[in-house]
């Protein structure tokens, strides 16, 4: 296992990532395009995945993106440095920011 994600399999602070991270593309990559960005702030510059997403493991029902409220759980699978991994992450949709943290997976458990 790389060290980068034995060292993400701890919960980290994580934010909104990607090229643009604001309430309005989050709402749109997790309703419509199927792919979020979630950025690990804990590692030196940040470490922004991009996150294939479980629909079936995330939960959105906590959140009102009309009033920039409540939060999402999303959770995705990627490769990072060889090593096939879930991500979890726990979004406050008033700060864009919260907890995340990876999982090692077998390869066949991937989303597709």
């Amino acid at each position: 296992m790389d060290e980068l994600t034995k060292r993400l399999a701890d919960d980290q602070p994580v934010e909104v990532g990607g090229p643009k991270p604001t309430l309005a593309e989050l709402r749109t990559r997790l309703e419509d395009i199927g792919t979020v960005f979630v950025k690990f702030t804990g590692t030196r510059g940040g470490t922004d995945l991009g996150i294939r997403l479980d629909r079936a493991r995330s939960d959105l029902d906590a959140a009102d993106f009309d009033q920039g409220s409540g939060s999402v759980h999303i959770e995705g699978t990627l490769i990072l440095n060889d090593d096939p991994v879930r991500c979890i992450a726990d979004i406050d949709l008033s700060t864009l920011k919260g907890t995340g943290r990876l999982v090692v997976v077998e390869e066949a458990d991937l989303v597709g």
